[in-house]
């Protein structure tokens, strides 16, 4: 269930500052989840969004080539209730503009990245397909502790976002997770929390530390008819095997416990692996060059 905390005040930013978070997300700057994101966490920090201009789901952690009038930076206005709010839109993909944000806009490093609210979750193997996650995973990249958040919700809110979704609880655990990242450093290797909430969570619903899950979550499936340009287009399904399914998994978690997935994430990718056993398996094979 949620958990009490104390609240950090302006005065527990590094080195005496105001706290900076900076929020951003994959769905665009016009997404009623990155405004509920930005109301849940006004009260704790100075806010900076930096947002994608258009949709940009699924678009990972990619730096898409563009000619430069297409890297505009505008400031905009978005209803939030939040008046100290300072918000950019970017044409850039989710990445991209965490890193034009901290190379262009922020007067100095965020104290947290907060990616999101994301419509549908993104777990197991998939999660590195999220934008949501990318956006996440530049930031820690920079160094900047990072919380990627996703509320599950059916498929044909991915990339149509609807003011139908209700953030509430999403935001309240956003919010939960952004108080601990500022008033506590995260143990080593722990670069970035994805936080996956249940559609039918409520403020009472217990989290759980959890692990990525091995297997697909979304699996791709073609549509039943071409387009009318001659293309098939390919829609996925969430597709589960009970039978395989890591118990400690983030899908276990949301999708068979139905509880908040807290999955720590790392950007050292290295396989954890005894490196001796490994070395004998490779010393087995011919060296590159050898005789």
């Amino acid at each position: 269930m949620m958990e009490s905390t104390r609240t950090p005040s302006h005065r527990d930013g590094k080195d005496g500052t105001t706290p900076l978070i900076l929020v951003t997300n994959d769905d665009g700057i016009r997404s009623p989840g990155l405004y509920a994101v930005v109301n849940a966490v006004c009260d704790l920090a100075q806010i900076i969004v930096a947002a994608p201009s258009r949709q940009y789901s699924n678009a990972g952690r990619s730096h898409p080539p563009s000619p430069v009038r297409d890297k505009g930076i505008r400031r905009e206005t978005i209803p939030v209730n939040c008046p100290t709010a300072v918000v950019y839109a970017l044409d850039s993909s989710p990445a991209q503009s965490v890193m034009r944000a901290m190379v262009e806009v922020v007067p100095r490093p965020p104290d947290l990245v907060i990616s999101g609210i994301n419509y549908g979750e993104n777990m197991g193997a998939n999660l590195t397909v999220s934008g949501t996650v990318g956006a996440a995973i530049e930031a820690a990249c920079f160094g900047l502790p990072a919380l990627a958040v996703s509320l599950e919700t059916p498929s044909e809110f991915h990339y149509n976002p609807s003011d139908t979704v209700d953030f509430t609880v999403a935001a309240a655990f956003a919010r939960q997770f952004a108080q601990m990242m500022l008033a506590h450093q995260m143990p080593p290797d722990v670069d970035i929390l994805k936080v996956d909430v249940p559609s039918d969570a409520t403020l009472d619903t217990s989290w759980r530390v959890t692990r990525a899950s091995r297997q697909s979550y979304y699996v791709p499936i073609p549509r039943p008819t071409p387009t009318g340009d001659g293309r098939l287009e390919v829609e996925y399904k969430v597709q589960i095997d009970v039978n395989t399914l890591e118990p400690d998994s983030d899908i276990q978690a949301l999708a068979v416990d139905r509880v908040v997935s807290v999955c720590p994430l790392s950007i050292d990718m290295t396989s954890r692996v005894d490196a001796t056993a490994l070395s004998d398996i490779l010393g087995e094979r011919q060296q590159v060059g050898g005789d």
